[in-house]
Protein backbone atom coordinates (compact mmCIF):
# COMPACT_ATOMS: atom_id res chain seq x y z
CA UNK A 1 0.00 0.00 0.00
CA UNK A 2 1.25 3.28 -0.98
CA UNK A 3 1.54 6.40 1.08
CA UNK A 4 -1.03 8.07 -1.28
CA UNK A 5 -2.94 5.22 -2.10
CA UNK A 6 -5.87 4.02 0.26
CA UNK A 7 -6.63 0.53 -1.24
CA UNK A 8 -6.11 -2.40 0.92
CA UNK A 9 -3.97 -5.32 0.50
CA UNK A 10 -5.93 -8.80 1.38
CA UNK A 11 -3.02 -11.18 1.41
CA UNK A 12 -3.46 -12.69 4.85
CA UNK A 13 -4.38 -15.97 6.42
CA UNK A 14 -7.72 -16.09 8.07
CA UNK A 15 -7.28 -16.16 11.41
CA UNK A 16 -4.93 -12.55 10.77
CA UNK A 17 -7.45 -11.04 8.91
CA UNK A 18 -10.10 -11.50 11.51
CA UNK A 19 -8.41 -9.71 14.38
CA UNK A 20 -7.27 -7.43 11.92
CA UNK A 21 -10.65 -6.65 10.62
CA UNK A 22 -12.28 -6.19 14.27
CA UNK A 23 -9.71 -3.99 15.47
CA UNK A 24 -11.18 -1.79 12.65
CA UNK A 25 -14.56 -2.06 12.94
CA UNK A 26 -14.22 -1.65 16.71
CA UNK A 27 -12.16 1.64 15.68
CA UNK A 28 -14.80 2.58 12.94
CA UNK A 29 -17.67 2.02 15.81
CA UNK A 30 -15.87 4.42 17.56
CA UNK A 31 -15.07 7.48 15.72
CA UNK A 32 -18.30 7.06 13.86
CA UNK A 33 -19.98 6.82 16.29
CA UNK A 34 -19.90 6.54 20.15
CA UNK A 35 -17.06 9.15 20.30
CA UNK A 36 -18.41 11.29 18.26
CA UNK A 37 -21.52 11.71 19.90
CA UNK A 38 -19.79 11.93 23.34
CA UNK A 39 -16.98 14.22 22.33
CA UNK A 40 -18.42 16.32 18.97
CA UNK A 41 -16.44 15.52 15.22
CA UNK A 42 -12.82 14.92 15.45
CA UNK A 43 -12.13 18.28 13.13
CA UNK A 44 -13.79 20.25 15.79
CA UNK A 45 -12.52 18.56 19.15
CA UNK A 46 -8.60 18.26 17.32
CA UNK A 47 -8.87 21.92 16.88
CA UNK A 48 -9.91 23.19 19.85
CA UNK A 49 -6.97 20.79 21.67
CA UNK A 50 -4.63 22.18 18.94
CA UNK A 51 -5.48 26.30 20.12
CA UNK A 52 -5.15 25.17 23.90
CA UNK A 53 -2.19 23.11 23.02
CA UNK A 54 -0.41 25.84 21.24
CA UNK A 55 -1.09 28.46 23.83
CA UNK A 56 0.63 25.97 26.23
CA UNK A 57 3.47 25.29 24.23
CA UNK A 58 3.58 28.40 22.48
CA UNK A 59 3.93 26.68 18.94
CA UNK A 60 2.00 26.21 15.94
CA UNK A 61 0.20 22.97 16.90
CA UNK A 62 -2.79 21.50 14.11
CA UNK A 63 -5.08 19.71 14.53
CA UNK A 64 -3.34 16.90 11.60
CA UNK A 65 -0.87 17.43 14.68
CA UNK A 66 -2.84 16.53 17.37
CA UNK A 67 -3.70 13.50 15.57
CA UNK A 68 -0.54 12.12 15.47
CA UNK A 69 0.55 13.10 18.93
CA UNK A 70 -2.17 11.24 20.03
CA UNK A 71 -1.10 8.17 17.90
CA UNK A 72 2.35 8.59 19.63
CA UNK A 73 0.37 8.56 23.22
CA UNK A 74 -0.77 5.55 22.44
CA UNK A 75 2.54 3.37 20.51
CA UNK A 76 4.61 5.20 23.85
CA UNK A 77 2.06 3.25 26.71
CA UNK A 78 1.79 0.28 24.01
CA UNK A 79 5.55 -0.19 24.33
CA UNK A 80 6.02 0.85 28.02
CA UNK A 81 3.56 -2.02 28.29
CA UNK A 82 0.60 0.05 30.08
CA UNK A 83 -1.22 0.20 26.48
CA UNK A 84 -4.49 -2.47 26.44
CA UNK A 85 -5.73 -4.06 23.23
CA UNK A 86 -8.22 -0.60 23.07
CA UNK A 87 -4.90 0.96 22.93
CA UNK A 88 -4.41 -0.29 19.24
CA UNK A 89 -7.93 0.25 18.22
CA UNK A 90 -7.47 3.68 19.85
CA UNK A 91 -4.88 4.38 17.63
CA UNK A 92 -6.18 3.20 14.86
CA UNK A 93 -9.17 5.57 15.28
CA UNK A 94 -6.40 8.55 15.83
CA UNK A 95 -4.65 7.18 12.67
CA UNK A 96 -8.43 7.40 10.58
CA UNK A 97 -9.00 11.10 11.96
CA UNK A 98 -5.74 12.04 11.15
CA UNK A 99 -6.08 10.31 7.38
CA UNK A 100 -9.66 12.62 6.95
CA UNK A 101 -8.21 15.26 8.38
CA UNK A 102 -5.24 15.11 5.93
CA UNK A 103 -7.27 14.63 3.15
CA UNK A 104 -9.94 17.21 4.12
CA UNK A 105 -6.31 20.12 4.52
CA UNK A 106 -5.63 18.74 0.09
CA UNK A 107 -8.87 20.34 -0.82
Amino acid sequence: MGADNFEPEMNTDDKTKNVRSRILQQAEICICGERERDYGSPETNFAIIAEMWSAYTGAKITPLDVAMMMCLLKIARIKNGGGTGDSFVDLCGYGACGGEIFENDRK
